[in-house]
């Protein structure tokens, strides 16, 4: 039986500090829930820079790995999150996937009373229990009553 994949966008991968500690610790409390983890820096970012359209492509195949995963899993940690997440989380919107935001980013970033962050970031969750597919810790991950858990537990 294979296991459902899940996009992991995030910011971590470009400080060598924060791929060895959170992103590492998130991508371990993925899997162990059994997730198969798309980390697009470890999946695509392996390019020659040197070649003048390196980035496109990198872009090109985290484009690729949205729309082909089962799942989408955003850190929107920052005010504003990073953007190159927020493309990601909108094109998982518009895919219908389904999404589950990370932030342990005590900040708040919005006009709303209900969302911690721009509202329209809210608009791939559901309306009443969005706060289901929320997690403020990578300890919570584990939480089995919600979203994430139900979601992969279902083959």
């Amino acid at each position: 039986m294979s296991r459902k994949t899940l996009y992991l966008a995030n910011p971590y991968g470009f400080s060598t500090q924060q791929r060895e500690g959170p992103l590492r610790e998130l991508i371990a409390a993925l899997e162990a829930l059994g997730a198969e983890v798309w980390e697009p820096f470890a999946r695509n970012n392996d390019v020659d820079r040197s070649q003048a359209e390196w980035a496109w492509r990198v872009g090109q195949a985290d484009l690729a790995d949205v729309r082909s995963a089962d799942g989408f899993f955003g850190v929107v940690n920052g005010c504003p999150p990073d953007e190159g997440v927020m493309v990601e989380l909108g094109l998982a919107i518009a895919w219908g996937k389904p999404i589950f935001l990370f932030r342990d980013d005590f900040r708040r970033c919005t006009d709303s009373g209900i969302y911690p962050l721009n509202l329209m970031l809210f608009t791939g969750l559901p309306a009443n229990d969005w706060k289901d597919h929320w997690y403020g810790s990578v300890a919570e991950l584990a939480d089995s009553t919600k979203a994430l858990a139900r979601w992969l537990a279902l083959r």
